[in-house]
């Protein structure tokens, strides 16, 4: 019996976590937050996969039967390789899961345009990996993506709901739909974004809905875990969370409130 497992280079799957527990709240939970290296979105792909893998070994380490990459670089950028490669030999009774194919998947159900945008980091952006999901799981779909620099800085840096964040958040929004007027249905493809919802509603035209992941991805594994019995079987249920970070656990503590609204307390860990 094990906890669930969830990852991040960052806090943004704080914003994941939190949904999954508000949906799922008997289950024990483990939170890993690769903060010392943060953040992940500029990184190579090879550089993400090692980092990722070397996250995904320590909550197994940990107990972790199930982890999940509650973070979009992750998941375009590692989990398919870990699933593929890592996992058939070293671990074949764990699994890992990501954010993009719950994301991917409910967009069939929002959009009447078939246009979709992604607002998301740049490595997840030149991944591609929303275009090539969303174009299986819906061809004929139109997908634009627009990276977002500065959106991961402000959240972190507590300026996102500043004046100065306006400039940014309205730039980045103008960019996709100027490439694409027909988009009606935008993705948030970072779990740091839903702290910016006020910034970019504001910016936002009438008529484009917005899909913040966190609640997409708890229905997603609450019916992932009705389906595979056996994982469901395998997961503690204390009710219970733990927080691991790679950097100072005062710093994790500090930013993490702005994720969570509530005092937690973190223990450090080695990532290697």
């Amino acid at each position: 019996m094990g906890a669930i497992g969830v990852f991040d280079s960052g806090y943004g799957g704080l914003t994941i976590l939190d949904s999954i527990r508000s949906r799922m709240p008997q289950y024990d939970y483990i939170y890993l937050g690769d903060n010392a290296r943060a953040p992940y979105g500029t990184r190579s792909f090879d550089i993400v996969y090692e980092f990722t893998l070397q996250a995904v070994k320590k909550l197994f380490s940990l107990g972790c039967p199930l982890v999940i990459l509650g973070c979009n670089t992750a998941s375009a950028k590692a989990l398919r390789t870990i699933q593929q490669q890592y996992l058939p030999t070293n671990a074949p009774d764990r699994r890992v899961l990501g954010v993009i194919r719950p994301t991917a998947e409910v967009v069939g159900q929002i959009s009447n345009t078939h246009h979709i945008g992604v607002l998301a980091t740049e490595g997840t952006i030149k991944s591609n990996s929303y275009t090539l999901e969303i174009e299986k799981l819906h061809p004929g779909y139109t997908v634009i993506g627009q990276a977002c620099p500065m959106w991961v800085p402000l959240v972190e840096n507590n300026e996102f709901d500043k004046p100065g964040a306006d400039y940014f958040v309205k730039d980045s929004i103008e960019k996709l739909l100027s490439q694409d007027p027909l988009i009606d249905t935008i993705i948030l493809g970072c779990t740091h974004y839903p702290l910016l919802l006020g910034k970019i509603k504001q910016y936002l035209p009438q008529g484009i809905t917005l899909i913040p992941q966190g609640q997409y991805i708890a229905s997603s594994l609450e019916d992932y875990l009705h389906r595979h019995t056996e994982m469901r079987l395998r997961l503690s249920c204390g009710g219970t969370c733990k927080y691991y970070t790679s950097e100072s656990p005062d710093k994790f503590h500090a930013s993490a409130s702005l994720f969570l609204k509530s005092d937690i307390i973190a223990e450090r860990i080695c990532m290697v």
